[in-house]
Order: structure tokens, then C-alpha cells, then sequence
């Protein structure tokens, strides 16, 4: 706690007076350059935790968080297994699923695909991410022998093919059935039910959702499945959960999680994280030198005055608590200016991206590149704890050499020369 006499001095040292602007210009830049160093790294952590974390929930969303593939690529006793994965404790829900990479043909133009076949209540849980059309009308029933039955397909391959929602596309299985001349790839017309948009480039360029009987119809699997997608209460915990399952369908099916599945992406992600959180630490290091510098200044054009309270009673620790709070001060300053400049950034990110690439003529967030169509974030607490006292950490440290400089000052030594 400060005394009175410590506060009222404190609180003038940070606001030097008209013949001390130089000091009062150094502090100004150490409270910007701490205000910038936090910000940064806010914004910086918080959209690498956005990207991961949008990454995860929207790959997750479309394959679930594991995926049992049985040797073969055919699943028969699928129901048993799916029986098996739902008293598992900690999963959730296990469907079966085909995915199988065909080729399409639209508009004179071909094009390879990722079918998917799909029941009825993982169809309908893309509902939310459909553009045009609806999902409802890839389970309806055929209205006649003319009718073709409904798939959906990813936005940006519509925008590739020119596709539209009522549009026939032809889907061709190279492995049809076998005649007397060989194998005849089977041609199966579809129309176009619905027009999704997952937000990953990936999979809006290459998906196409069928139900799940049209699926096994297309690629004469008769009942079985290709794979059986799970999902669990705790995705960081998947690999724990379906150990025991593992263990029961060894040598029959393997079980792929999605942190295998995307291992290089998150992986890297990861590192970079880590990286860039150390990298951007130097900048409060900067800003700690900066709050050295001016506090070294301030201690040098105050000696007078420092002898001058000495020798009127000011003990060194009083002196130590004035330059400490001083300094801590203008770190906290700039700490909470720097939180809300983040805070700014953040919540604007959109319109900075792009009046950023409407000045440069550049898109600096391209989706094909970036996999995800918009800018993501997402603030940790904790991590913005961290990064709140490792400033104020930094800041205090700053302040020790200048504060010590100025307890030990000599007011004899000094007053001798003035």
C-alpha cells in the first residue's frame, strides 16, 4: 500500500511537467509499444485459436470425431458394430456411412468427386449449412419412373460446374458390373436436391451427399457399408474412449480419429501456435526496455528533488514503492489499452480484411488456400490471462534497476554538487 506522500509523488512522475516533455514522450512510447505487444499477441493467438478450433468443429461436423473402417473396405455385420460403439460409455452416436471418390460428369464437364451416402438424420444435420434447395428432398420418395432421385452437392463445385438446384448430373462408377467384354462402368442420373456450403474449400469442392441406400444402389454394395462415423462427449479424449472398441474389432476393422486423420494439419498448427506466441513475446520485452529507459530518465532528471526528499525524511523504501509504481502504472496502461485495442481488432476483423484488400488489390484470406471461407476467432480466457501478466510481470521487472538506482541515491554526493 502507498502512504498519501507516495501516491501524490507517483502521480506526478507520470505526468512530467512542462519542461520535461522528452520524458513524457518516452513514457507516451513505452504505453504504445506495451499497448501494441498485448494487442498483438491477442489477436494473434486468439485467431490461431479460432482457426484450430473451426478447423476441428467443421472437419468433426462433417466426419465425426473417428471413423471404423473395416480390411476390404466393406463393413457386412455393420448393425452388430454399431450396437457395440453405442454402449461404449463416452460415444455418443455411430452411423454407418459410404464415402467413395467417382467421377461426375455435368455440362460437358468432368470432374472428380468424394460421394457420400448417408442416413437420413446425418443429411438432415447438414440442413443448417444448406445455400439453396433442401435437404428433405434426397429422402423423399420418386414421384415416377421419369424422376430421377436427389443429391446434394458442395458450393463450390455447383460454382466449378455450373450447376444449379434441379440440375441432372450423371455420376459414373468405374467399377460397374462385369459382361462378357468386360467391366461396364455403371452411369447413374441424379438431380440436384440442395446446394451446401460446409465453409471448408475442400469439401465444398469436392462433396456430393446422397442417402445412404442410393449410395450402396450406385456402388452394388448390396447392405453393407464402407464405414461406420462416430462421434464422442470429449473429442480430445476419442482416442481413449474407443480403446476398448478397438481392442474387440482388431484384426477385423481399424479405428481412424480425427487427430490421426488431420495429424500434419493440427500438428502444425500447434507448432505455429507455440511459435508465434513466443516470437510476439519479444515485443513486450521491447516494451519493458522502453519502460527502463524512461524510468532510467526520469531517476536522472529527478535526483535533485530525490536528495532533496531524502534529506527531509523519505526512507529508500518509499522511494523504491514511488519509481515501482511508476513504472508498473504505465505497463497497466497500457496492458488494458492493449486489451481493448485486441478486443477492437477483433470484433472488426472482417471489414480490416477487407479494406486491407481493397487498398492492396491482393486477397490476403483466400479460401482455397486458407480452407476456411472467412477470418476466424476465437479468445481464450486463460490464454489472455497469461498474456495480461506476462506484461505486468515484464513492466515490474522493468522498473526494479531504475527504483533500486533511486533509493540508493546519496543525498549528500548529490546536494554537494548543486
Amino acid at each position: 500500500m502507498l502512504s498519501p506522500f507516495e501516491r501524490m509523488i507517483a502521480k506526478r512522475y507520470l505526468w512530467p511537467g512542462k519542461g520535461e516533455a522528452f520524458i513524457a514522450l518516452v513514457a507516451a512510447i513505452s504505453v504504445g509499444v506495451v499497448m501494441l505487444s498485448v494487442a498483438m499477441l491477442v489477436i494473434v493467438m486468439s485467431v490461431m485459436n479460432g482457426f484450430r478450433a473451426e478447423l476441428l468443429d467443421k472437419i468433426t461436423g462433417l466426419n465425426g470425431h473417428a471413423v471404423v473402417q473395416a480390411y476390404g473396405g466393406r463393413i457386412e455385420n455393420w448393425q452388430s458394430v454399431i450396437a457395440n460403439l453405442e454402449r461404449t460409455p463416452g460415444v455418443t452416436s455411430a452411423t454407418p456411412m459410404i464415402e467413395k471418390p467417382l467421377l461426375i460428369m455435368a455440362n460437358g464437364n468432368v470432374e472428380g468427386i468424394l460421394l457420400r451416402g448417408q442416413t437420413g438424420k446425418d443429411l438432415n444435420g447438414l440442413a443448417d449449412k444448406v445455400l439453396l434447395g433442401d435437404m428433405r428432398s434426397l429422402s423423399a420418395p420418386l414421384a415416377g419412373p421419369d424422376d430421377f432421385a436427389k443429391v446434394a452437392i458442395g458450393s463450390r463445385l455447383a460454382q466449378n460446374l455450373g450447376i444449379r438446384v434441379g440440375d441432372v448430373i450423371t455420376i459414373l462408377n468405374p467399377a460397374g458390373r462385369p459382361t462378357p467384354f468386360g467391366t461396364t462402368p455403371r452411369q447413374v442420373p441424379y438431380q440436384v436436391g440442395a446446394i451446401f456450403e460446409v465453409g471448408i474449400s475442400t469439401f465444398d469442392e469436392k462433396f456430393v451427399v446422397l442417402p445412404l441406400a442410393e449410395a450402396q444402389s450406385l456402388l452394388l454394395m448390396g447392405d453393407s457399408v464402407a464405414q461406420i462415423e462416430v462421434t464422442v462427449d470429449d473429442p480430445d479424449k476419442v482416442g481413449d474412449i474407443l480403446a476398448p472398441v478397438a481392442e474387440r474389432l482388431s484384426g477385423k476393422a481399424v479405428i481412424a480419429d480425427w487427430k490421426s486423420m488431420n495429424a500434419a494439419l493440427f500438428e502444425a498448427l500447434q507448432v505455429e501456435r507455440v511459435a508465434m506466441f513466443f516470437a510476439l513475446s519479444f515485443m513486450v520485452l521491447v516494451a519493458s526496455f522502453n519502460i527502463l529507459s524512461s524510468l532510467v530518465m526520469l531517476v536522472r532528471a529527478k535526483t535533485r528533488d530525490i536528495a532533496i526528499m531524502r534529506t527531509m525524511g523519505a526512507t529508500r523504501r518509499s522511494l523504491l514503492k514511488i519509481f515501482v509504481t511508476t513504472g508498473t502504472t504505465i505497463g497497466t496502461i497500457g496492458t488494458v489499452a492493449g486489451l481493448a485495442l485486441g478486443a477492437i481488432v477483433l470484433f472488426f476483423r472482417e471489414p480490416i480484411v477487407d479494406f486491407i484488400a481493397f487498398a492492396t488489390g491482393q486477397q490476403i484470406w483466400d479460401p482455397s488456400v486458407r480452407f476456411l471461407s472467412t477470418l476466424p476467432s476465437r479468445t481464450d480466457p486463460w490464454e489472455v490471462f497469461g498474456i495480461v501478466m506476462l506484461a505486468l510481470t515484464m513492466s515490474f521487472l522493468a522498473t526494479l534497476y531504475p527504483a533500486l538506482k533511486a533509493a540508493n541515491t546519496d543525498p549528500v554526493q548529490v546536494l554537494r554538487y548543486e
